[in-house]
């Protein structure tokens, strides 16, 4: 096991989508020669690239980079399992590196490691909205007995009677892939490496500028072909994921093509609302302009010293 008394750090770079969290991780990887640990949840996926903003083959090859292009969207894959694959590497890479990068946007899979998935999450909105959809099809016999499957223990004793408290508790399980009891009465997880936090933000009318111009080229990049490849796997829950979701809504016939990438750029900003709102909550949180390489440089450096 990786000690503290060995003064190891975790730098923890993280923000908004589209704020430019690849570009200021490659350059203060490289000042600190160093390595980078994906924590983005989509990024992983060998089959997502353009939608999923998956770092250049150039810039992939600066830095050395780890959950990217790593599994497949076939597998079954959650911030549990992440957690476990994702410490496990740590603590290889902590044997020659005495810091190491924590580079993505992904709320849960962020508080995975920093804190392990024992800490309640928050609402996930898509899941959410797919069980409400089931709800209203299947009725509530339906999600009952996903429940009982997935959380016997709280089967028990929650109130069959209460469809939001089941939606809850699927959602939760369904996010994280654990039972929902799992998570009641239980307490952060203790590391043994050091965690500095760096949040990057800029201002809300740049940002929405820069995730607007993202997708766009996104889109001249050819998001809508391959969007089109992984049509015959739009049920995965791999691919309920902005970018992707609104395009298959366009294959099937219920959107144009302009109404697509105009949705893609309204649900990217508001996720980016999300994990600026899910971020700030956190006190260990230094927040810097994506240009203010130095002033992060320097802060990382008086850190470690």
């Amino acid at each position: 096991m990786i000690e503290k008394r060995m003064a190891k750090f975790l730098v923890v770079i993280s923000g908004p989508t589209g704020i430019g969290k690849t570009a200021v991780s490659i350059k203060v990887a490289q000042h600190f020669c160093t390595e980078i640990v994906s924590c983005d949840s989509r990024q992983i996926y060998r089959e997502l690239s353009i939608g999923t903003a998956v770092p250049s083959p150039e810039e992939l090859s600066a830095v050395p980079h780890h959950f990217i292009h790593s599994h497949s969207v076939r597998e079954s894959y959650n911030a549990s399992r992440y957690e476990t694959e994702a410490l496990q590497l740590l603590e290889k890479l902590f044997l020659k590196n005495n810091i190491l990068l924590l580079v993505g946007g992904s709320m849960l899979y962020v508080d995975a490691i920093c804190k392990g998935i024992d800490a309640m999450p928050d609402a996930d909105l898509e899941i959410r909205a797919t069980l409400k959809k089931q709800l209203e099809q299947e009725g509530l016999e339906s999600l009952r007995l996903q429940l009982k499957q997935l959380d016997p223990e709280y089967y028990q004793n929650v109130d069959l009677k209460n469809p939001n408290r089941i939606v809850h508790a699927l959602e939760i399980s369904l996010l994280t892939g654990k039972p929902y009891s799992s998570f009641l009465s239980k307490t952060p997880k203790e590391r043994p490496f050091n965690i500095l936090k760096i949040g990057l933000n800029c201002d809300r009318e740049i940002l929405h500028r820069r995730i607007n111009l993202r997708v766009d080229q996104m889109v001249e990049n050819g998001l809508i072909a391959e969007a089109r490849k992984l049509y015959p796997y739009r049920s995965l829950n791999a691919l309920n994921t902005v970018g992707y979701r609104e395009l298959f809504s366009f294959f099937d016939g219920d959107i144009s093509r302009e109404k697509a990438i105009e949705l893609i750029k309204r649900n990217s900003r508001r996720y980016a609302r999300k994990q600026l709102t899910w971020f700030r909550r956190d006190d260990e949180m230094q927040w810097f302009e994506p240009g203010q390489i130095p002033e992060i440089i320097d802060c990382i450096s008086q850190r470690i010293v």
